[in-house]
């Protein structure tokens, strides 16, 4: 699996290794469960790509149970209620929305919010293994009620306010984040050509008012299926009379600078 910019990737046999670990050690230790970056990791969050090589297990436990002295083991005694905490695969871990408010205590706020997306996103039929989304905006609300003094619980609030159900990726996240951040409008995500017509082609977001449609390609674009069904994407749009705009990891890796300008003069030629 390979890298795409700020996103994480897992060696091959990496995620194996890192499940056999993390249910011996859940096992080890009753009351405890597996969590944060480590919990991440298994459940299938977006990561920065700077804990890619992370070697530690984090493990949460209540304040009844004595301090974690393992060697390779960061210990957390936090509060948590029982629906934060379920078993996965014979692993006592946080669930995934318990999981995003722990990480707010580590994570930049974009990233945070990028996972934050994940969790209320519409799973896809025959590409994910789940019918419904994870987490919804409501369900988060009500977690940060729960903690209002857990660390980072006012970055996290700041991060419930910025997400939105429709990002299929963390690109996709950040790319709206800086459209907005520039002073743009917030963008309409999964922008159908025809919006009552559920087969009508989806561009990632867009101006609906101004027929403008924006794209992000990530690496699984590459691939020739893919590429046939972006390009009968791309050419229902421009028949339609939209202006297309199309990006890619280059412009991840320049924060989307050059992407922000162009969709600004998209819209003042519209």
């Amino acid at each position: 699996m390979a890298s795409a910019g700020r996103l994480l990737y897992l060696p091959a046999g990496w995620d194996f290794e890192i499940r056999g670990l993390a249910r011996a050690l859940s096992a080890a230790t009753p009351g405890a469960w597996i969590s944060h970056v480590t919990a991440a990791c298994i459940l299938g969050l977006w990561l920065p790509t700077w804990f890619r090589d992370c070697p530690e297990l984090h493990l949460s436990k209540p304040r009844k149970l004595p301090p974690v002295r393992r060697k390779g083991v960061v210990g957390h005694t936090v509060l948590a209620f029982d629906q934060e905490v379920m078993e996965l695969d014979g692993i006592r871990i946080s669930t995934p929305a318990r999981t995003w408010l722990d990480l707010a205590g580590i994570l930049p706020l974009e990233d945070l919010v990028a996972v934050g997306d994940q969790l209320v996103r519409q799973p896809r039929l025959g590409l994910d293994d789940r019918p419904d989304p994870w987490s919804t905006l409501p369900q988060l609300q009500e977690m940060l009620k729960r903690h209002p003094k857990l660390k980072g619980i006012v970055k996290a609030r700041e991060a419930a306010e910025l997400i939105r159900p429709g990002s299929d990726s963390a690109p996709e996240t950040f790319l709206r984040l800086a459209l907005t951040a520039s002073g743009l409008p917030e963008p309409e995500l999964q922008l159908r050509v025809e919006p009552e017509n559920p087969y009508s082609p989806a561009a990632d977001m867009g101006y609906r008012a101004q027929r403008i449609a924006i794209q992000y390609d990530g690496g699984h674009h590459l691939t020739r299926e893919q590429q046939s069904r972006d390009n009968r994407r791309d050419e229902s749009f421009n028949s339609a009379g939209w202006r297309y705009c199309k990006f890619n990891a280059d412009d991840l890796a320049q924060d989307f600078r050059g992407a922000v300008n162009k969709v600004h003069l998209a819209l003042k030629e519209r």
